[in-house]
């Protein structure tokens, strides 16, 4: 290793004649005070530069608004630093925190990230996003697989690009996702706990995996429990589709709590049970699930299950970065528990407090 004599890192000053063209790797190496090879095992992340000398050669980068020659390094080391990511086209907060948190994970990695957005969830679109993110010639793919069409394509996905599935992979591909059935397991058990027996389901589209998770989790437990599950109602994850699905439940007054496939949903529900007069939690416990940042100022605050989308980012980068760097794709699956957060929304049924 090639190191000269160092000076601390705030008294690092770039040179004017630096500032008058393109900065090159010379400048900082000058700059540093190290060495050229140095700089560049930086920027190749060897383990022959010690945490001090990179720290300094990082800041002097910064300093002089250094930026690497991407091609000429992919050349050096085959290497592009180049990730893509295939993700529905949705503003669903789901789906969009799952892209939000995988890219800000590559990003913290050092990866730049393309992004593909499929037009329909089907096989072709599946292809044609495959083949717009390895002509940028990406080191790997993370797909964001949620409905079921999404996760069948992906099966066909051409075998030597490494891979990772996010929500609903199958066949031999590492895959993560947030433990969706747990998740309505915690939610129908602590509304068994306060004494619930008829609670019902708002369930999102039958082609999304969450969807149907998040429903099997709720009638297990029910069953588990010796509690008979009414049929499900279906929405769209819509507020409109939680506000008609909960005037549904206003006519027929049959349950003392529901439990909503997501957030979005339950809002319609409170708009509908309050419009119909029915007090939540006094009539009524709603449980939503997402955690949406909108979902503590509620009225009232919705008791709900929050998803770690930053988790999932990051054991998916680092997944898809064992294949990059030589690892077989395995059909490896991690699964991420959802937190239940419990707010004013849920209590014990009005029988169960005279």
């Amino acid at each position: 290793m090639v190191e000269s004599t160092v000076r601390p890192v705030d008294e690092l000053q770039p040179e004017s004649s630096a500032a008058d063209r393109r900065v090159v790797m010379a400048d900082v190496a000058r700059l540093a005070g190290v060495s050229h090879m140095t700089v560049s095992r930086v920027l190749n992340d060897s383990t022959a530069v010690s945490p001090t000398t990179r720290a300094r050669v990082r800041a002097a980068m910064t300093t002089l608004g250094y930026r690497p020659n991407t091609a000429a390094r992919a050349l050096a080391t085959g290497r592009t630093g180049q990730l893509g990511v295939v993700s529905v086209n949705t503003t669903l907060f789901g789906p969009a925190s799952m892209l939000v948190a995988i890219e800000r994970a590559a990003r913290d990695a050092g990866y730049a990230v393309s992004i593909a957005s499929l037009r329909e969830p089907d096989r072709r679109s599946l292809a044609e996003a495959f083949d717009h993110l390895t002509s940028q010639s990406v080191e790997g793919i993370i797909a964001i697989t949620p409905r079921a069409a999404i996760a069948d394509a992906l099966k066909h996905a051409p075998g030597g690009v490494p891979l990772v599935a996010v929500e609903g992979g199958e066949g031999p591909m590492p895959t993560v996702a947030v433990d969706q059935y747990l998740g309505a397991v915690r939610a129908t058990r602590h509304l068994i706990s306060l004494g619930h027996r008829r609670i019902a389901h708002i369930a999102g589209p039958d082609d999304w995996h969450e969807a149907g998770e998040r429903e099997r989790g709720w009638r297990d437990t029910l069953v588990a429990a010796g509690l008979e599950p009414s049929a499900p109602l279906r929405g769209d994850w819509s507020p409109r589709a939680g506000y008609e699905a909960g005037l549904r439940l206003a006519e027929r007054r049959e349950h003392t709590a529901v439990f909503v496939a997501n957030d979005q949903m339950a809002i319609g529900v409170l708009r509908a049970f309050a419009e119909a007069g029915i007090e939540v939690p006094g009539d009524v416990s709603v449980v939503g699930f997402d955690d949406i940042p909108e979902a503590a100022y509620f009225a009232p605050p919705l008791t709900t299950l929050r998803q770690d989308f930053g988790e999932v980012g990051r054991r998916s980068l680092a997944l898809l970065v064992e294949q990059v760097e030589g690892a077989p794709r395995s059909d490896k699956r991690l699964v991420i528990p959802p937190d239940l957060v419990l707010r004013d929304s849920t209590a014990a049924p009005a029988s169960d407090r005279h």
